[in-house]
């Protein structure tokens, strides 16, 4: 089984872009907090990051409604990726794809919603090829 449930905060504003057929791909960093107390009693924290990616219609209201600082409790798989970068480096990613994601907290102080890309028309030229998954996109 592949599954992973993590509560943290968003550690920018999440990123909408989307693929040929029109669907939707949401990225977004998420932190994560451990806390504890050391052998001498003093409180010690580690933070971790988490890629997160959040597909279709459920990416385009994390894209919409949340921003940088907002707390999610999200459920998901873990993704390995390997890519080639630019330079012709072969480089490793791991990707928490989101299948599941509860808003907590409020949101913005401004309730305001951020202008986000519209999917592309089917007959436009686009660069991703029709089928594109997200093994074919690196972050």
């Amino acid at each position: 089984m592949n599954k992973v449930i993590l509560c943290g905060r968003l550690g920018q504003d999440p990123e909408l872009t989307y693929i040929t057929n029109g669907t939707g791909i949401c990225k977004f960093p998420l932190a994560t907090s451990s806390v504890w107390l050391d052998q001498g009693g003093q409180k010690q924290e580690r933070t971790e990051w988490h890629r997160i990616v959040v597909w279709g219609k459920q990416g385009e209201n994390c894209a919409k409604y949340l921003n940088k600082g907002r707390e999610v409790l999200l459920e998901g798989e873990i993704q390995y990726q390997k890519y080639t970068d630019k330079q012709g480096v072969e480089r490793y990613a791991t990707d928490i794809k989101a299948s599941n994601i509860q808003f907590l907290g409020s949101g913005n102080n401004n309730n305001t919603q951020r202008n986000e890309p519209r999917p592309p028309n089917q007959n436009s030229g686009s660069r991703s090829a029709p089928g594109t998954s997200l093994d074919d996109i690196p972050f």
